[in-house]
């Protein structure tokens, strides 16, 4: 996923979930739009450096969003969690992610499942059982190598691992897929320590049947693509 034109500058702070003061390298100071609702622990600290990008859009009140973060002055992040979805559905559509490769159509954001939910990727095939593919961003780095989700107490998260232990008691696949746009990232575990309902109940999906896997990603200043299968430590 290509990323086009990006500005650099520094974070001043980022406020109300959806808004962040950043100061560019010209020394002009913007609010941009902050297309993250977590809490961003660990991605948001003032001073850091990061990328926004121009919508070129004059109709938007924020003209500008953020993009990309640099934690602790050597890995970078992206925080944008709208672009998780069209990362992974590169990867399939690349192959990078091979076991979610021979499926004849690739459908999104389809309705399903008894709590009214939308999946985020959903393969068909048919010769094949359909596949539902729920994407989660993982931005939180602990440290070590270490990416855990989530970085908040998810309701909603707890409730896409039910329908998707649903799906496979119907006969379905299920893949709960971590997408990793943060370069520190070498494997991933449920935060236990943040939500210990969420990473119980996510035992609970692999041992009903769900399948976990997580991708990194390479990034830089104008491009984040997934390229290779992380650990998952359950």
């Amino acid at each position: 996923m290509k990323l086009d034109n990006m500005l650099e500058g520094r974070l001043i702070k980022r406020y109300k979930r959806f808004l962040a003061d950043i100061e560019l390298d010209n020394g002009r100071e913007l609010t941009v739009h902050c297309p993250n609702t977590g809490s961003m622990k660990n991605c948001a600290d003032p001073g850091s450096r990061v990328w926004i990008q121009d919508s070129g859009n004059l109709k938007r009140k924020y003209v500008f969003g953020w993009e990309l973060v640099e934690v602790e002055e050597r890995y970078l992040a992206c925080i944008n969690t709208g672009r998780a979805n069209h990362l992974v559905r590169e990867a399939i559509e690349s192959g990078v992610i091979e076991t979610l490769q021979n499926y004849g159509t690739l459908r999104t954001e389809v309705k399903y499942g008894a709590e009214n939910s939308r999946i985020d990727l959903l393969l068909q095939d048919e010769h094949r059982a359909d596949c539902y593919v729920e994407v989660k961003n993982v931005t939180l780095y602990e440290g070590d190598g270490l990416g855990t989700f989530p970085d908040a107490v998810t309701t909603r998260g707890a409730k896409h691992l039910r329908e998707l232990m649903a799906m496979v008691a119907e006969g379905h696949r299920a893949v709960l897929l971590f997408c990793v746009p943060h370069t520190g990232i070498e494997r991933v575990m449920p935060a236990d320590h943040i939500d210990p309902e969420y990473g119980q109940l996510l035992r609970e999906a692999v041992n009903a049947g769900v399948e976990v896997i997580a991708y990194g990603a390479h990034i830089s200043a104008d491009e984040v693509k997934l390229v290779q299968q992380l650990p998952v430590i359950l």
